[in-house]
């Protein structure tokens, strides 16, 4: 199978949106955007032994490499519109790809995303997408915008994702299902991110580590904050792991929950509860933001700087 028969039988599909005037199938895209919008775009890279085991399912990794770039979009209040794939791969195996395709087309196909490109080409096994989306330019959220007396929030459940490594690396002897699907099949927060515009002074996604970044938000910001541990959306495996003598600094430095963490005035609680669907995504107070430099978090009657220590890639 070569290049272009590859192309088509896994990845050209009829485009979902009026929008995409011309997708897949030629030398590029043509893409319509609406006159009231701007144009939100990122990109991710996972590359296989660095950012995936190489044995990954792979639909969970065709979930993965677009659900990464989602939440990127979500933390800007984005609405995903388009997805561009560059494929990598030792060699053509059909069955991986079919499951591949079928994980990244599921997530898509939830959020109307059209895959409107890409490449394919031989090497070591690394998917890079880019994904975009738009956004009203008045409302779209950025990092720089926290004030003090905010309340600082977080979807989900934190840490989760590091704890599932730990545990398909063999580092925790038991296994939780729920928690290591949180690592290899993350859920974006697009709706989250939609219902905080207009109401969220800041936002950011959790792909490197609460304390990484929120310390970027903070920075951008020019503000600080202080987080309270007993606050913390902690998991019934997260609080086993802990109560067992693992390592409390866990949940606050593993990289890749994908949640979104944001700031708003806390009387803005009851809009956001009104604006979500009725059970969706949990979203907790954690902190709140402060004019004086840096993070902090309180455990307990003990206040201690929160260094912005998260996963690296260099």
């Amino acid at each position: 199978m070569d290049e272009f028969a590859l192309i088509e039988r896994f990845f050209r599909r009829t485009p979902r949106r009026p929008q995409t005037r011309l997708g897949i199938g030629d030398d590029c895209a043509l893409l319509r955007l609406p006159a009231d919008r701007v144009l939100a775009v990122t990109m991710d890279t996972l590359v296989a032994g660095v950012h995936f085991f190489p044995d990954v399912d792979p639909e969970a990794l065709g979930h993965k490499v677009l659900a990464v770039n989602l939440s990127d979009l979500a933390a800007v209040g984005a609405e995903p519109v388009w997805g561009f794939l560059a494929l990598t791969l030792p060699r053509v195996d059909t069955d991986w790809l079919e499951r591949f395709a079928g994980g990244l087309f599921e997530l898509a196909g939830r959020y109307r995303v059209d895959l409107a490109g890409g490449d394919t080409t031989r090497g070591p096994l690394t998917v890079t997408l880019q994904a975009s989306g738009w956004v009203p330019e008045r409302q779209a959220l950025k990092r720089s915008g926290a004030r003090p007396g905010d309340g600082i929030y977080l979807s989900g459940w934190l840490g989760d994702a590091g704890l599932g490594l730990k545990m398909l690396q063999g580092e925790v002897t038991w296994r939780d299902p729920d928690t290591v699907a949180r690592l290899l099949r993350p859920e974006p927060r697009v709706e989250l991110g939609l219902a905080l515009r207009g109401l969220a002074h800041a936002c950011i996604d959790v792909s490197d580590g609460l304390a990484a970044d929120l310390h970027h938000l903070l920075n951008a910001s020019g503000v600080g904050g202080t987080i309270e541990w007993e606050a913390l959306p902690l998991s019934p495996a997260m609080r086993r792991y802990l109560t067992e003598g693992g390592d409390w600094r866990l949940p606050l430095q593993a990289g890749e929950d994908y949640e979104l963490c944001f700031t708003m005035p806390p009387w803005r609680e009851a809009d956001l509860e009104r604006r979500l669907p009725s059970g969706g995504v949990a979203w907790h107070r954690i902190g709140t933001i402060e004019k004086q430099d840096g993070l902090r978090i309180t455990k307990g009657e003990k206040v201690t700087a929160l260094p912005a220590v998260g996963y690296r890639h260099f």
